[in-house]
């Protein structure tokens, strides 16, 4: 893939400043509030952790490449456009007929979300390292994981460390998010996993009832002792109206952005969002602190709108809430 460089306009290689992988599926929603159940219509979007915050660090400005192994179906051709669309990077996305692209079902019912997956044996289960392209890792400089993928299959598994491994060998920094879902493994099969990817990982990005489940512990002190064994820098999302950055066992405290609960309209994709703007302030040189800040007011935005990624702000709309901005329409 290339781009033409505005200042020279002579064709460039695109070369991600970012990079991840991992399954995007379809995502079913009913078009009214009566639930999947009595809704006799859907809409037709998709979603999934990796896509989603490459698709926010693509509109915050940055070069991000994401892959896959997509099936070769309508739903799978439908998320390697929109994500291409979005200005990512999809030149090593792989397709296959021999599984197809993974599906969910989402809703919300009184306030409460409720997630189906239809993803056992999909297409993106199929992953193995053999996808990997290590030159296409080294010229990165972050690389974006999470533990969805190991959850998948044994496959799966070995690719999201064999990737790991590769970023670690060329000094490619490594973001890990472990996103933990009980509906894809078992929680002790899933501790053993995350936390050895926890020890690959340069920024550990986990939520506090993530951690109280894999350092099984309701002990805070428990949890920042454990944490500050990591060589990583630590960002505990999902605090009480917080975020914790735990850096040399230094815990520093950074607000959330309030949203009024009435203009909450989808929370999923928060953590994704939260992702795209602490690893955007990463690669525009923030502090640590600075990264948290702007990804808290990533994920404050992303939750007001449905979707998983359709809320994803722009760099100018963000620098509009910092400067606390106007939009008039003329």
């Amino acid at each position: 893939m290339s781009f033409i460089d505005p200042t020279t306009g002579t064709a460039q290689m695109f070369q991600p400043e970012v990079v991840t992988f991992g399954e995007t599926m379809g995502c079913m929603i009913p078009t009214s509030a009566k639930g999947i159940e009595y809704s006799p219509y859907m809409h037709l979007l998709f979603g999934g952790a990796e896509s989603n915050v490459a698709i926010g660090l693509s509109r915050l400005g940055h070069r991000a490449g994401w892959f896959s192994l997509l099936g070769s179906d309508p739903i799978g051709r439908k998320i390697f456009k929109a994500v291409r669309g979005e200005g990512v990077d999809v030149s090593r996305v792989r397709w296959t007929t021999e599984a197809n692209t993974g599906l969910m079902l989402r809703e919300i019912v009184s306030g409460r979300t409720s997630v189906y997956y239809y993803r056992r044996l999909s297409a993106a289960s199929l992953l193995q390292p053999a996808d990997l392209d290590e030159e296409y890792i080294k010229q990165a400089r972050i690389l974006h994981v999470t533990g969805i993928t190991p959850a998948l299959s044994d496959s799966c598994r070995e690719t999201a460390f064999a990737a790991m491994r590769m970023a670690r060998r060329h000094g490619v920094k490594v973001c890990f998010d472990p996103n933990l879902r009980l509906k894809l493994w078992r929680l002790e099969e899933a501790r053993n996993v995350l936390l050895a990817m926890a020890e690959e990982a340069d920024y550990f990005l986990p939520g506090l009832d993530e951690l109280k489940l894999l350092y099984e512990t309701e002990d805070f002190d428990r949890i920042l002792k454990r944490l500050n064994r990591l060589s990583a820098v630590s960002v505990i999302k999902g605090g009480d109206r917080e975020s914790l950055l735990v850096e040399h066992g230094v815990v520093t405290s950074v607000p959330y952005f309030h949203v009024p609960e009435e203009k909450i309209v989808d929370p999923v994709g928060a953590g994704d969002g939260f992702c795209a703007g602490f690893i955007s302030g990463l690669l525009k040189g923030y502090t640590h602190e600075e990264a948290v800040r702007l990804g808290n007011l990533v994920g404050s935005m992303v939750i007001q709108f449905e979707g998983d990624w359709e809320g994803a702000p722009t760099w100018d709309q963000v620098q509009a809430v910092l400067n606390n901005a106007k939009h008039i329409e003329r």
